[in-house]
């Protein structure tokens, strides 16, 4: 059984941040919300069972004292686990504990030196006395309960580390786990010592462990699992064939959605996987479905919905399947589900299946970041032109093309779309941007083509770079490359006549514009 380092999330923009920096330091942990631990811990842990060696208490948009503040029991938490608070954590701790937090007289934000380091405290072990810090809040702890030790300062934070006497429990003001903290790899590595943790889960062990946990769960079952061409679901596939061989059924569903000739490169694609794979042309089906909707959340659930009813038309076909196999990952289930109820977007692929269904759902890899997956393809002998491809969101360019969904438009798309991932190739480009795309806009132009008036659409370019999907910055193309399709997508494909590209990052603007 695992280890884990359980991370309670306050509603900070960087505790996704706080996880793939302990997932760095080969330690297997989950993020639940503020007040689902020890007690109703989701299904999403018990699924995943492990032994817990430690918690972090992240950070949060409030201050301690607002009456909105998120506010967990730690009774149960403190004593039993080492503990770190970071930033609104530390405060949390401290203010809970008879000790004293106000606003700071000016917002403590940016780099910081540390100034006092206590010698000999452990979670400082290894870390310079004038190490680089980042600071990020807007309230400061002015007085701790005698019980707290003041373990590290700055010229401006008397109380920028305590620790509680008789306790492993720790609080920084600060946050290790961004990348200006340039102590902030030790000072997480250090906390996984204090808690015991062996730092050995790798993408090796994740393999082992999670086919013998899928020859357990399925045992003799069949399955029956939505390809979807991209690294997910194909990860997933090969993953379920290690542990049930002929017992997989992979269905792979051209929705009309998909990029241009993707449907027949993906089915080759999957060739070498050893996998069998049914090809379902659904085009008319989806295409007449969405006729004349507009609205971003409606498209997705109806995508959605028609995916399940595809797959359950072909479940119906086969002959004993039991469950339904998906390639959710962390993001798609973090996006969905945020702490304070509100769904940022839907993924199709998260939640249940309806009723009628009678499948069960089986998602290997629900609890991974996206490079994690990657990783984890590699280490299972897939081809890399297959794990580095960019991933593509679940309906397709359903939420590429803004507004309804017409034939004529998703063959504009794929066309401009076509030529511009194939330029990245070309100019080498491709795999320095995590991941690029075209948006047909519900935006007309006038423009001129030989000599004449032209009133067409417009095209938008997306390319980001990011490391798991949750935080993600435009990328720099260079403008010799931005000009050259421009002046290929306008030139070859019949109704386009302007191209932009999206300078936007991730926060606050979402990679997909729908």
């Amino acid at each position: 059984m695992h280890e884990k380092i359980i991370i309670l999330d306050f509603g900070s923009q960087t505790t996704q941040l706080i996880a793939r920096r302990i997932r760095e330091l080969n330690t297997y942990c989950e993020i639940l919300p503020y007040n689902k631990f020890p007690h109703a811990a989701p299904s999403l842990v018990e699924r995943a069972g492990g032994e817990v060696k430690g918690v972090i208490l992240s950070g949060s948009p409030f201050s301690v004292y607002d009456e909105k503040a998120f506010k967990a029991d730690l009774s149960e938490i403190r004593k039993k686990y080492p503990v770190l608070g970071i930033c609104y954590g530390a405060q949390f701790i401290a203010h809970t504990s008879g000790g004293t937090v106000e606003p700071a007289g000016s917002r403590e934000y940016g780099r910081a030196n540390l100034t006092e380091i206590t010698a000999g405290d452990a979670l400082f072990n290894k870390v310079k006395k004038d190490a680089q810090i980042w600071m990020s809040h807007g309230d400061t702890i002015t007085k701790i309960p005698d019980t707290f030790n003041i373990v590290a300062s700055t010229n401006d934070v008397a109380i920028a580390a305590y620790r509680v006497e008789g306790e492993q429990t720790w609080g920084v003001q600060f946050h290790p786990e961004v990348f200006h903290t340039e102590c902030g790899r030790q000072i997480l590595d250090n906390f996984l010592t204090i808690c015991g943790c062996k730092k050995d889960w790798t993408s090796a062990s994740f393999i082992e462990e999670t086919v013998s946990a899928l020859k357990q769960k399925l045992g003799n079952d069949k399955v029956i699992l939505a390809l979807s061409g991209g690294v997910d679901s194909s990860v997933t596939a090969v993953l379920l064939n290690k542990a049930i061989g002929k017992n997989l059924t992979c269905v792979f569903v051209d929705n009309g959605l998909l990029r241009k000739n993707e449907f027949q490169k993906v089915l080759d694609d999957y060739e070498h996987l050893g996998l069998h794979v049914i090809g379902v042309d659904a085009k008319a089906k989806f295409y007449s479905e969405l006729a004349g909707v507009t609205d971003p959340e409606q498209k997705r659930k109806i995508i959605g919905k028609g995916f399940i009813d595809v797959f359950n038309e072909e479940a119906h076909k086969l002959t004993g399947i039991k469950w339904l196999g998906q390639g959710t990952i962390y993001p798609d289930i973090i996006e969905s589900l945020s702490i304070t109820g509100t769904t940022i977007k839907s993924h199709h692929n998260v939640g249940g299946l309806p009723k009628e269904m009678n499948l069960q759902l089986v998602e290997p890899l629900r609890l991974l970041f996206k490079d994690e997956v990657r990783a984890v393809g590699l280490e299972l002998g897939m081809k890399p032109h297959l794990i580095k491809r960019h991933p593509f969101p679940g309906p397709g360019l359903g939420i590429r093309i803004l507004g309804d969904i017409t034939p004529e438009k998703v063959r504009i798309l794929q066309e401009a779309d076509d030529i511009y991932i194939q330029a990245l190739r070309d100019w080498e480009l491709y795999d320095k941007v995590w991941q690029a795309g075209t948006i047909l806009l519900p935006v007309r132009s006038v423009g001129v083509m030989g000599d004449e008036r032209t009133y067409e659409n417009t095209v938008a370019l997306r390319a980001v770079t990011s490391t798991d999907a949750m935080t993600a910055d435009w990328a720099h193309l260079p403008y010799e490359f931005l000009a050259k399709v421009s002046n290929e997508i306008i030139n070859k494909v019949r109704g386009v006549n302007r191209v932009v590209y999206d300078i936007s990052s991730k926060p606050p603007a979402t990679i997909e514009w729908e």
